[in-house]
């Protein structure tokens, strides 16, 4: 305990960091890197920043705030924190980063993802922005849709001047966004979208081409039925002026596609979300015009929604001998959701009957049930942390390589070797020193020799795998995700512009809710194959 070591060597302004880290990683069998993670953005910390608690602390303190919910319910608060401690514990279940981070303190900030509405007016522009900054300062993410704002060049009548347009505004939440970096323990994140039919919006495309700029945005295009049939047909579509609902001019559907691929094949952004689909398939009225950073959770106000979803289904698949680049994924993949979402939805229907449904229940599409506590009950986040806390692989991304290095907070870099390959490889008695190095070195098992062909289909990592098989992942858990899902399709750094835009047109077709590709190492990234000596180092930072 953090405590106990203090006391015991009678340490009143630093901590040994070696004994730090050792009490961290035995308080529950944490590996060293979730130890490093807990330490630099979860654990308690006094007035001088010293850690103060331990994960098992950290898991106690989360428990009993939590379960005082079932106390103002009139439920037996003893009982839940003692099954929630349990699952945490377990690494069974892991809420999200804020409510590891929050919980029980004085802020108290347990939500994760938020959009917030930006209006055309200066006021409500600068209002967003004082707002985005208290939910980064609590360590939640933010989504904004600047199709409201009038285009670049438009008549602003209150001056006599004219307007600067929504990409100029985004670079003022960016510049804040990189101020306040969250406390230190978690750097901002936020989601821009733009209608494919605003003015704007070839310059909103291209706005992340130079480097450096808009580094704290994900950048999506909210694409319409209207657009993507143009695109695939031939045509144009017009551009609407947002501030009059005039025709501002018209662009070629096909040309603009290509300029979007272009523009994710050099540098991963923009993604594109298909806002069409996300609106008919939400259960409320109103318009949803943006996402969370990762794109997995559109939002409106007064909908009580819970996103319960899943990580570590890369190695569960390998613990049950099913290659990732199989059909069987895609199979079971439709199943865990299916029965996820209708245990989800069945508790959270039982809930409503005894503590009311949300708000906006009597105008939604669920009104045939009759109650429901939540408007939505499911969604695949990325759990980027949180799965190094658990030691699984993260979402449902397949496993990015068998040895990698991982950048976190403070440019601390992590090398991470999948346990299960190492397990796997001493059974077959092929696990040797030279193996271990050529495996950091590569990252993927695809081309070394001396590996039995089984072992090379199980442990299939993000690059080996087709992008079509991507899509088809996030294809199937979308089929029964009530909210969106965050998947990345990994593309080698080979993949060409054509690849993109077959993503693009796959992920429409199958069903998805948006889609986000990467070209290994065409920009600054979290994930480096092997052990980052010997690949190409980033383009921008080395």
């Amino acid at each position: 305990m953090i405590k106990r070591i203090r006391k015991r060597d009678g340490l009143t302004e630093k901590l040994d960091p070696e004994k730090i880290a050792a009490a961290i990683a035995d308080d529950l069998l944490l590996s060293s890197n979730a130890a490093t993670v807990l330490k630099k953005r979860y654990l308690s910390r006094d007035e001088r920043g010293l850690v103060i608690e331990t994960p098992g602390e950290m898991f106690e303190r989360v428990a009993a705030h939590v379960s005082q919910a079932e106390i103002k319910h009139g439920g037996n608060g003893k009982i839940f924190r003692r099954k929630f401690l349990k699952m945490m514990r377990g690494l069974e279940f892991l809420p999200n980063s804020p409510t590891l981070m929050n919980a029980g303190l004085p802020l108290g900030q347990l939500s994760a993802c938020f959009v917030l509405p930006v209006e055309d007016s200066l006021s409500a522009i600068f209002e967003a922005l004082k707002s985005m900054a208290f939910i980064h300062q609590s360590g939640g993410g933010t989504g904004f849709s600047f199709s409201r704002l009038r285009p670049k060049n438009d008549v602003v009548r209150a001056t006599g001047g004219v307007a600067s347009g929504p990409v100029s505004f985004m670079r003022i939440f960016d510049t804040a966004t990189d101020v306040i970096k969250q406390g230190g323990r978690r750097r901002g994140a936020n989601m821009a979208t733009l209608r494919i039919d605003h003015p704007d919006i070839l310059e909103f495309i291209q706005a992340k081409e130079k480097p450096g700029f808009l580094e704290n945005f994900n950048i999506s295009v909210a694409a319409t039925d209207e657009f993507m049939r143009a695109a695939r047909q031939g045509g144009e579509i017009e551009l609407i002026n947002p501030r009059n609902g005039a025709v501002a001019g018209l662009i070629n559907a096909q040309e603009t596609m290509s300029h979007i691929a272009n523009c994710a094949w050099r540098g991963g952004d923009p993604g594109m979300i298909f806002i069409d689909r996300i609106n008919a398939a939400h259960p409320l009225p109103g318009l949803i015009e943006s996402t969370n950073p990762c794109g997995e959770q559109p939002l409106l106000l007064q909908s009580r929604k819970i996103g319960l979803g899943v990580m570590g289904f890369a190695e569960m698949l390998i613990l049950m001998n099913i290659s990732y680049n199989s059909q069987e994924a895609v199979h079971l993949a439709e199943e865990i959701m299916k029965f996820i979402t209708q245990a989800a939805r069945a508790q959270s229907a039982e809930l409503g009957e005894e503590r009311g449904s949300f708000p906006l229940f009597e105008g939604s599409r669920l009104k045939s049930w009759s109650a429901m506590r939540n408007a939505t009950v499911t969604t695949i986040a990325p759990t980027g942390t949180i799965s190094i806390i658990a030691g699984t692989s993260s979402g449902i991304e397949p496993l990015f390589a068998l040895a990698f290095v991982r950048r976190v907070l403070e440019g601390a870099r992590l090398l991470e070797v999948s346990p299960l390959f190492e397990k796997a490889a001493e059974a077959c008695g092929i696990y040797t020193p030279e193996l271990k190095a050529e495996l950091a070195r590569k990252g993927s098992a695809a081309n070394m020799a001396g590996l039995p062909q089984d072992l090379k289909d199980l442990f299939v990592t993000a690059l080996d795998i087709p992008p079509e098989q991507h899509v088809r992942i996030q294809a199937a858990f979308q089929k029964y995700t009530d909210n969106a899902v965050s998947k990345t399709v990994n593309l080698p750094e080979s993949a060409t512009v054509d690849d993109v835009l077959r993503v693009f047109n796959l992920a429409y077709d199958l069903g998805c809710k948006g889609v986000t590709v990467f070209r290994y190492g065409c920009r600054c990234q979290v994930l480096y194959l092997g052990n980052g000596e010997t690949e190409a180092g980033c383009k921008y930072c080395g």
